[in-house]
């Protein structure tokens, strides 16, 4: 699959979930900026991933696409959309020439000339047929990421399956380890990578201990489907970051009527983008906990810029720059974002909240959670009844929704201007229950 197609099918599962399909085939095409055929072929390429993932599972077990994509209360502990990254740039003559090596070093150390003639014997005949040169280049992928190994030795080397962790640990630490991976991979961020570590661990504990797995002792409700997305791009940002490189993409905001724009290599096709082509230089990656939303902060010609990294699509790496100018650049941004709840910068304003206690007994609810979750902010003056609680931030706008979700527990005093905006809200609500 092409990176630009990745951008599509992530657009458009996005939408998927978000609408719960309650968009026309039209609707959607519209929305994406594709044709009706594109979206169809779009479809069928999803369900062949699916096909794919389920293709060895009995009957019972497997799954169609609808299916896979209806929300259930106990279905998170395999999110959906993950299945996406499964088969993210990898064709179909690759996927089957990595399948066969890898299942060949797997039992025993191979050359390079061995596993092409195990390709060459093993591929399809539909496909093309492998040269030394793509075998070589497929070991060297192999072992950049770290799946395979070069044993120590003199020419010609040989290759092996890097499994040294499982075969090492015993059949409950291994049981163990898968837990707490599938923990930390449902609790944390970035998780991608944590939930292929599992999926990878499970296949190999299923092969020996079916029945021990049969029953998953955790189970989760998946929140923000659209961060798993959104990780596409979050390690392409990282490595540009570590090497101080700029980047280009198509960036489509929240409120553009469209969210994807193909690459037009036909100029008889050539259409005009809703998006903004932007050439920044990224600085730092901030997840928004609250929101389940990744935000790319960057320089760009008109100074810091901001970008949700839902919108971003077509992304590439662009020129370096020098550690100094990089330097100054990040603590530019760093000065203006030292008072962000998130990633404001706008003008720093103190505010002061009374907080209510929660008079349930000993534990303090509502101060427990103001401690726990408002940053620098201290407590500045406490009674039996209520405490005040200080903080200078970067405009009221982000603070505004945690304030809020304390409901009549919370009071703000300062600033006015934040005051007048809450009562005008709960204002507002209170009108929704008035009398019919």
């Amino acid at each position: 699959m092409a990176k630009e197609s990745f951008d599509k099918e992530i657009q458009f599962l996005r939408m998927l979930v978000l609408t719960s399909g309650a968009f026309t085939r039209q609707q959607y095409a519209k929305r994406l900026g594709i044709s009706v055929h594109t979206f169809d072929k779009t479809i069928r390429r999803l369900k062949e991933i699916v096909n794919s993932m389920y293709q060895q599972l009995p009957q019972e077990q497997s799954k169609e696409f609808t299916e896979t994509l209806r929300f259930n209360y106990y279905d998170s502990s395999d999110p959906m959309l993950l299945f996406l990254y499964r088969a993210k740039s990898v064709k179909e003559s690759e996927s089957q020439r990595l399948s066969l090596l890898l299942g060949a070093m797997n039992d025993q150390p191979l050359t390079a000339m061995e596993l092409l003639d195990i390709c060459c014997g093993g591929i399809t005949a539909d496909l093309p047929l492998p040269d030394e040169k793509t075998i070589r280049s497929d070991l060297r992928y192999l072992e950049k990421v770290g799946v395979i190994k070069k044993e120590p030795g003199t020419r010609p080397y040989r290759y092996r399956i890097q499994n040294d962790l499982v075969r090492q640990l015993s059949d409950e630490e291994l049981i163990d380890l898968y837990h707490f991976i599938d923990v930390m991979a449902n609790t944390q961020v970035p998780s991608v990578q944590g939930y292929l570590l599992r999926d990878g661990l499970k296949k190999h504990l299923l092969r020996d201990h079916a029945n021990q797995l049969a029953t998953e002792p955790f189970l989760y409700k998946y929140h923000y489907y659209s961060r798993i997305l959104d990780e596409s791009h979050l390690f392409t940002l990282l490595h540009a970051i570590r090497q101080r490189r700029k980047v280009r993409f198509l960036y489509f905001s929240p409120k553009s009527e469209k969210s994807y724009a193909s690459m037009n290599t036909n100029p008889l096709f050539e259409r005009e983008t809703k998006g903004k082509l932007d050439t920044v230089l990224p600085l730092k990656v901030i997840y928004d906990h609250q929101y389940g939303r990744w935000y790319l902060l960057s320089n760009g010609r008109e100074g810091i810029r901001k970008h949700r990294m839902e919108g971003i699509t077509q992304i590439e790496e662009d020129e370096f720059v020098t550690e100094q100018y990089f330097e100054a650049k990040t603590k530019e941004l760093m000065e203006r974002i030292q008072y962000s709840w998130l990633i404001d910068t706008g003008k720093p304003v103190n505010v002061k909240v009374r907080f209510f206690n929660s008079g349930l007994g000993e534990s303090n609810f509502v101060k427990e959670r103001v401690l726990l979750q408002g940053q620098w902010g201290k407590i500045v003056h406490e009674d039996e009844e209520s405490f005040i609680y200080e903080i200078t931030v970067n405009g009221t706008t982000e603070i505004k929704p945690w304030l809020r979700g304390f409901g009549s527990s919370c009071e703000v005093l300062a600033p006015a201007s934040l005051r007048h905006e809450m009562i005008a809200e709960w204002k507002e609500i209170q009108s929704y229950y008035e009398s019919v």
